[in-house]
């Protein structure tokens, strides 16, 4: 059985989670490649878009710069 973050089913990194999804499909580029711009492990950014993970002011900023969005962008995509 694959092991479940406890921050899994907390609903609003969900919803970030699919908003940094949805932009970065939009952008046109992969997951590595987001990772990447933003200075970001690729299995850790995986995890950002399923959710997994309470990212710091720092890392959403890195993702917003690297998508060319604001913060406010991405939250407010995410319903947040």
């Amino acid at each position: 059985m694959a092991k479940r973050s406890k921050l899994s089913g907390v609903t609003s990194l969900a919803s970030f989670g699919q908003a940094v999804r949805v932009s970065r499909m939009d952008k046109g580029i992969s997951q590595e490649e987001l990772a990447g711009l933003a200075e970001i492990d690729r299995s850790y950014m995986g995890g950002i878009e399923r959710g997994e993970h309470n990212l710091s002011l720092f890392n959403i900023h890195r993702i917003a710069a690297a998508l060319d969005v604001s913060i406010a962008d991405l939250m407010r995509r995410a319903g947040l």
